[in-house]
């Protein structure tokens, strides 16, 4: 049985509509069924973003055009959905828990927290709405706090990304820092940048 290309989903904010890897030829085709046969889920709602498949500038313009142009739904606009807050749930909140070493290539999204119980490799890719946690090497891109709180970490027992991000401010290592470290290490906003430091528990 083959899985759908294109999946509706509902939130409080709205629709996401994810898609799957595939024809991008057959995800149009798929959606715009959808569509014509889901009306009445959409009615009164409106259509939050496109998740999944990594879509070009182009190919998501497609889908828009099918979206608003051919059955005339409204998309909302990512700043506004942005505006309502980013999420605060560092502390005790959504997690999402990843047992598995990230390879090059492999990204991983969440608008919660995100927990790697393995390696994050060059080349990949780590995105939180909150904290990112790795309980191994971080070597890839990690971007915490993704919608602008500053109070999220990125904790590792070694962090050495290619490049690490919390909220909108960027930190890279010093190119001569090839020391490996001995502790966790945990990166945190302080004033007006990103610092990396050892993790130090509290007695």
């Amino acid at each position: 049985m083959t899985q759908d290309l294109v999946v509706f989903k509902g939130t409080k904010d709205g629709v996401y509509i994810y898609i799957r890897d595939g024809n991008f030829e057959s995800i149009k085709k798929e959606l715009d069924i959808k569509l014509k046969k889901s009306g009445s889920f959409f009615k009164g709602g409106k259509i939050v973003d496109f998740k999944g498949k990594n879509l070009s500038n182009d190919e998501l313009k497609e889908l828009e055009g099918i979206v608003k142009d051919k059955y005339n739904l409204k998309i909302i606009e990512k700043k506004k959905l942005k505006a309502k807050g980013f999420f605060k749930g560092i502390e005790e909140g959504m997690t999402k828990f990843i047992k598995t070493t990230l390879r090059s290539g492999q990204k991983i999204e969440y608008n919660g927290n995100i927990v790697i119980f393995g390696d994050v490799n060059p080349g990949s890719m780590v995105i939180a709405g909150g904290n990112i946690v790795v309980l191994g090497n971080l070597r890839g891109v990690a971007h915490a706090g993704y919608d602008g709180n500053k109070k999220a970490i990125v904790a590792a027992f070694a962090l050495q990304p290619t490049q690490l991000r919390i909220a909108n401010l960027i930190s890279r290592r010093p190119d001569e820092d090839i020391e490996y470290p001995k502790w966790p290490e945990i990166a945190k906003i302080e004033g007006n940048e990103v610092i990396i430091e050892r993790y130090l528990p509290k007695k």
